[in-house]
């Protein structure tokens, strides 16, 4: 497995870089924009592609990599589905599976710093986000942090993995690089609490100032949707109710972008043919089955969407780029398409 920890000085942020195999896909955990070149540098130099850019929770300390990630890799961004930002390609949910070529994550949520924070457990390691820090724990008194639910997270959650567990934080500000599940129990100050009590106004009596940086990154991590807008302005997109009327249509093509995990939990539109996005390139290149299908009789239409619209508009730039002029994508994804009485399958 490739494995790379890397670190953002100025906010203390640690990324983490994964993946199964060189030439394969990675994923990227908790980037930072301003460390965007040098992780496409070395991924580079490893000869790994990023299918995936995950952030923990809405970040109040630094401006998220996740937008600049998309824009110049294509990949898929994720976040919990509690997360206020404007639109992200996929949403994760507590006993989801994160997971790339070769690389499986269970999904763990873990409120309390902020409402939307989740850790990502995988085989000898977690990541924990700024729930469970080295030596410490994240401050619960911004964004809906609550030390209570906080308190859960940690004993009810992160604790009860096994002790030999290695303990990778998206923060340190003493240098420290990695600990384990055993050595928080045993050395860190603010888990030596008898309840959910002690632990509520130990939290409470921190007096912390707020991050340097949380009135411009807060606003700016919330911002983080591809703007739509301009596949529209192209004529390449239909509204959800728009949609309704030529789903079915014998010359239009349904392309279910999302994972197979997605489409379980929240249902497909009938007819539908499965292509994850990972597959388009090879899908929509020469001799792809999207490219066949768009050659046929009476050159059909293909029409792509997936949950929030983002991976979608991303398909329908890349396959008109191929040449493929009749692609369209359903604005707003499955979730306008739901708010619009759209039928399920």
């Amino acid at each position: 497995m490739i494995f790379r920890q890397l670190f953002e000085p100025v906010s203390c942020t640690y990324s983490y870089l994964i993946a199964s195999r060189r030439g394969g896909e990675a994923l990227i955990i908790d980037p930072v924009l301003e460390k965007v070149d040098r992780y496409l540098q070395l991924m580079k130099e490893l000869d790994v592609h990023l299918v995936k850019a995950v952030d923990t929770h809405l970040h109040a300390d630094h401006i998220t990599g996740l937008g600049a990630l998309r824009d110049r890799t294509h990949c898929i961004t994720v976040m919990g589905e509690q997360s206020s930002v404007d639109v992200v390609s996929m949403r994760i949910a507590d006993g989801d599976r994160l997971t790339i070529e070769g690389v499986s994550m269970d999904v763990i949520y873990t409120p309390g710093h902020t409402d939307d924070s989740y850790s990502f457990h995988m085989q000898d390691r977690v990541f924990t986000g700024d729930t469970l820090m080295i030596r410490g724990t994240g401050r619960t008194d911004f964004q809906n942090g609550d030390p209570r639910a906080q308190y859960e997270s940690l004993f009810g959650r992160l604790l009860r993995l096994p002790d030999e567990t290695m303990v990778f934080p998206a923060h340190d500000y003493k240098g420290d690089t990695v600990s384990t599940i055993g050595e928080e129990k045993a050395f860190n100050p603010r888990l030596q609490v008898k309840s959910v009590e002690e632990y509520a106004a130990l939290m409470n009596s921190l007096k912390l100032g707020n991050p340097k940086m949380m009135d411009v990154a807060v606003p700016a991590n919330m911002r983080q949707g591809l703007h739509q807008e301009e596949v529209a302005r192209r004529g390449w997109a239909y509204r959800a109710k728009e949609a309704r009327d030529i789903v079915g249509q014998p010359g239009v093509v349904l392309i279910d972008l999302r994972e197979k995990d997605e489409r379980k939990r929240h249902g497909s539109i009938p007819g539908a043919l499965h292509a994850p996005y990972p597959e388009l390139p090879e899908n929509i290149g020469v001799g792809g089955m999207l490219r066949k299908l768009a050659e046929t009789e009476g050159h059909k239409q293909l029409l792509f969407y997936c949950a929030f619209g983002e991976r979608s508009a991303m398909a329908v730039q890349a396959a008109q780029d191929a040449g493929i002029a009749s692609a369209r994508h359903i604005e707003g994804g499955i979730a306008a398409w739901k708010k619009a009485g759209g039928a399920l399958g």
